[in-house]
Order: structure tokens, then sequence, then C-alpha cells
């Protein structure tokens, strides 16, 4: 076993700081438990813009290369998270001015949503085709939200980051994050007819799969970089 083997393998469990020290110290063990630590809410946040997994995917990754880039001027005046979600948004929003097809306007005043099928008792034999069912549901219509809400009710809502972390990371008022929020859930309310908390924490899964393959790609693109 190689002498830098040991404390790699405990990555997972430092704080955000010492990883950070350790990434700058050249540890690729280091800025993969990171990314693993971070690539939900990044993923979510990029697809909450992009509304496009591919394209989320490819964001996430360049994120991550810029970030890497700019871990020296990391003071830690903000969370970690809300440094990457800042970055990752960024990234998101300037792939979406580059494809005209994903900045199409989204209607918003919530007027216009097709019937909703008629739903069974959540707690009845069939629970777990139902969630399933209303999971999709869900992410369908956070897709149908407005752009500026979207962003808002994916970090308020599914990865219930405060609103102070939220106004960080998408750099914008406190009191923009309330109104889009709660327009946000009202939007949803109107289209679902139902309370939709019973698959906020389901929504949008990040799966093994996906979170290896960023990991995967983000390290090979830093791979000249880390030693």
């Amino acid at each position: 076993m190689k002498p830098e083997t040991a404390p790699a393998v405990a990555a997972e469990r430092l704080p955000d700081t010492e990883l950070v020290e350790r990434v700058l110290a050249g540890d690729a063990r280091a800025m993969e438990a990171l990314m693993r630590r971070h690539n939900r809410v990044l993923y979510r946040t990029a697809r909450a813009i992009l509304r496009d997994d591919a394209e989320a995917e490819d964001a996430v990754q360049d994120a991550y290369i810029h970030a890497y880039r700019a871990l020296d001027k990391f003071r830690g005046e903000s969370k970690l998270s809300t440094w990457l979600v800042r970055i990752a948004a960024n990234e998101a929003l300037m792939r979406r001015r580059r494809n005209v097809r994903l900045a199409e306007v989204v209607p918003i005043d919530g007027t216009a949503e097709e019937p909703e099928p008629e739903m069974r008792n959540p707690d009845g034999p069939e629970r777990d085709a139902v969630r399933s069912q209303m999971r999709h549901l869900l992410e369908a219509r956070i897709d149908q939200l407005p752009d500026s809400y979207r962003a808002v009710f994916m970090l308020r809502g599914v990865e219930e980051l405060s609103v102070e972390e939220t106004a960080a990371a998408l750099q914008i008022p406190e009191a923009t994050v309330r109104t889009r929020y709660f327009r946000a859930r009202g939007l949803l309310r109107e289209a679902l007819a139902r309370d939709i908390d019973i698959t906020m924490e389901d929504a949008f899964g990040f799966d093994g799969a996906r979170c290896d393959r960023i990991v995967a790609e983000a390290l090979k693109t830093l791979g000249f970089l880390l030693t």
C-alpha cells in the first residue's frame, strides 16, 4: 500500500476546508471526495436551468474544472457548496444563452396546464407505483416552471437550501428568492392539485451511474493538473 493511500481512504469524512487544502496540494482522492459530496446539488442546479440531462452533466463537469482552477482564490467567506453552486449556475446560464432552443419562453400564469390524472391513495397497496408516477409528474411540472422560478425552487424546495444560501448561489436578493419560491409552489399546486411534499425527496434522483460519470470525466480533464 502506498503511503498516501491511508489518509485518502478517509477523504469522504473530511470537512470541506481540509478537502480544499488537500486538493490544492495535488490530492486527486480529495478532489473526487469533494465532487461526490456536492455532485447532486450542482447537477440539480444545472438541470433546473438547462432542462436537459446531458447538458446539465456537461455543465457540472465544466463547473468543477473552473472551480479547481479558482480554488486557491476561495476564502471561505461563504460555504463551499454555495460557491460551487454559483459556478455551476453561471456555467449553465452561459450554456443556455448559447442555445436558443433551451432559451424558449415558458408561460408564467399557470392557467394553460393540461388536466391531471386521477391519483390513488398513496397509503394503499399501489403506493410505490403512485409515488413513481407522482415523481415523474412532478419533474415534468418543475421543468415547465418559468426559468427564473425553476432554479430557485430546485435549491429551496428540493435541495432545501436556506433563503440566504439560495440568494448567494444565484446572486439575487433574498426578497426575490422568497417571492419566486412562493410563486413556484403556487404554480405547482395549481398544476398538480395535490400536496407535492410526499415526492420531494425523490425528485430528479441522482443515481450512482450519473455521479460516477461526472466524477470520472472531471478527473480525466484534471488529470494533467493533479499529481
